[in-house]
């Protein structure tokens, strides 16, 4: 099932449903994904390398929007073979920030503030936390991912943490390791995380709502190596929030597609109307160059060498990136590899129709 397809069918009546909760940024996202490898769209022009061939061809661009369930797989496995680079010999945890449903509405209303003051609370919290710890004691390196969704598509912001259970103190130049099921107590990090979130909405004036629970829930649990837990959170990272073969149904005016039960973890179905499906899909839609990713500490892109030096003192094989590049446009005469000698253009045969079109119209 394409999501181009839906699109266009349920496009009028999810503007004339949802016009007044839309930004620019949601009609954008559906404008590039629409369009995204269709025929009717922008095409690139593609020749043979052969020179007993020079086979051309006009091929759909992709959108690359980064909420476009198939495009930018190249760029996601990019990111999890850096991040995997960059492991280190110690335990690994995965904590997960929980916003309450009291303020969701809030952070929908307001998501660079909320977003943003997101990032900056878990990250004092965590370098708090890890150089106060008796058996750490140093600087902490994590790496921080917001996700909205949940399961069901839902709005539900939150913030996934993959943090090895180490820290370095630079001062001393020692590397210290923790090991446990815990890595610090989650009733402790919710707390603190609560306290400070709320002080920086108050502080960007923000009005907090006045039933804004006492108790909120921070998930902190042993993720191995990290690796599985890296794969987990780079899923949705630039791919969208649903696979297109997940889309099991569209049929009067209705959209069937499927989930995996969080606990259970058995395959479900939720079936809801069409123009509210992409109401879910644009409640996702992230402000204009807001990073979704951010890594801090030890483990930041400025902080390479370190790493290298953390891995060759610790006897660390490091994880190589296979580096691999795109993927070859292969010739449909010949087989060969295809260069590309031009983008963004039309397709000869769609430029032909609208010629044909505005003559008739004259």
């Amino acid at each position: 099932m394409r999501l181009s397809i839906i699109i266009n069918e349920f496009k009028e009546s999810f503007l004339r449903a949802y016009k007044q909760n839309l930004l620019p940024s949601h009609i954008k996202a559906l404008e590039s994904m629409v369009r995204c490898r269709q025929e009717h769209g922008p095409h690139m022009v593609a020749c043979c390398t052969d020179h007993q061939c020079l086979e051309r061809v006009y091929i759909p661009h992709s959108c690359g929007h980064r909420n476009c369930p198939h495009c930018q797989n190249y760029e996601s496995q990019q990111w999890l073979e850096s991040q995997l680079e960059k492991r280190l010999p110690c335990q690994y945890y995965l904590i997960t920030f929980t916003l309450p449903s009291q303020l969701r509405d809030l952070a929908w209303k307001h998501q660079q503030a909320v977003y943003t003051q997101m990032f900056e609370s878990v990250q004092a919290l965590l370098k708090t936390f890890t150089s106060n710890d008796k058996k750490l004691g140093g600087s902490a390196g994590f790496t921080a991912i917001l996700h909205t969704h949940s399961r069901t598509l839902d709005y539900h912001p939150h913030i996934h943490v993959i943090m090895p259970g180490a820290s370095i103190t630079l001062e001393t130049r020692l590397w210290n390791k923790k090991f446990g099921k815990y890595l610090f107590c989650h009733k402790a990090l919710a707390t603190v995380f609560r306290a400070k979130l709320l002080q920086s909405l108050v502080e960007n004036k923000l009005s907090v709502p006045y039933d804004c629970p006492k108790q909120w829930v921070v998930d902190c649990k042993d993720a191995g190596n990290g690796e599985k837990a890296l794969i987990y959170l780079g899923r949705y990272l630039y791919r969208g929030v649903i696979r297109e073969k997940d889309i099991l149904h569209n049929q009067n005016g209705m959209i069937t597609f499927r989930y995996r039960h969080a606990k259970s973890g058995e395959n479900r179905t939720r079936t809801v109307k069409g123009e509210y499906f992409l109401y879910l899909l644009m409640l996702h839609v992230l402000p204009r160059r807001f990073r979704r990713a951010r890594s801090y500490g030890f483990l930041h892109a400025g902080s390479k060498k370190l790493i290298r030096i953390l891995q060759l003192v610790l006897r660390v094989k490091p994880w190589r990136c296979n580096n691999k590049p795109r993927p070859a446009i292969v010739c449909p005469s010949c087989g060969a590899d295809m260069t590309i000698l031009a983008t963004m253009v039309s397709h000869p045969q769609i430029l032909y129709q609208r010629t044909n079109q505005e003559t008739l119209s004259m």
